[in-house]
């Protein structure tokens, strides 16, 4: 079972989002909050496998909870949830290493699929958020440094699926390897490059132009 935290202050969009999630099988929403410093004391107490966290929440807000929770819970999946098609929040939802930033007013369909995807370890942006933010990436950093020459081809090639936000498995399937196999290049890259997790690698894709 995959063990699921919604933070959100509009309790009628929270049961929607936990009515939705719990059409899939394997999801069960065990943790409610209605700020982001309610969000970081569940994660104190109990252990999420997603968090879903709303951007703008009183006293605390979504982003800053982010930060506090993925050091609470490393190994979760935390996806954002705004009606703000803001790129400034993605941005900044992912220097804070979140796995996806998603819009409010997307369905059922679209709302699970992407959060399977950041489960399974893709990076989950909806496709007109990432219209918006990747030039901006591009700009910030493109061509300031140049990719670390210590990368093979494959290396390379692995970076490039990771920056199109694929998922381990879909990057198995193209690369004609196991996931297992995925797994362990890819954790090889990012200590090659000192880099946290895979949400940095797809970012270092986009500002390397590794594509």
């Amino acid at each position: 079972m995959i063990d699921i935290l919604i933070a959100e202050d509009q309790a009628l969009v929270r049961q929607g989002l936990k009515m939705m999630l719990e059409t899939e099988a394997d999801f069960r929403v065990t943790g409610e909050a209605v700020n982001g410093q309610e969000a970081v004391e569940c994660c104190k107490k109990d252990r999420y496998d997603l968090v879903l966290l709303d951007i703008r929440m009183p006293v605390m807000n979504g982003l800053e909870a982010g930060k506090k929770i993925r050091e609470l819970l490393p190994d979760s999946t935390i996806l954002m949830l705004t009606t703000f098609n803001d790129e400034e929040y993605a941005l900044e939802a992912l220097k804070n290493r979140a796995n996806g930033y998603l819009l409010k007013d997307g369905d059922a369909e679209e709302l699970i699929k992407s959060v399977k995807s950041a489960l399974s370890g893709g990076l989950a942006l909806e496709d007109h958020v990432a219209a918006k933010i990747m030039p901006t990436l591009l700009e910030q950093q493109k061509f300031t440094q140049k990719v670390d020459e210590r990368l093979t081809d494959r290396e390379l090639d692995l970076i490039a699926l990771i920056g199109k936000g694929l998922s381990n498995q879909e990057i198995s399937a193209i690369l004609f390897l196991s996931v297992g196999t995925i797994k362990n290049q890819i954790s090889g890259i990012l200590q090659k490059l000192e880099l946290r997790d895979r949400t940095q690698l797809a970012i270092y894709a986009l500002n390397h132009d590794i594509q």
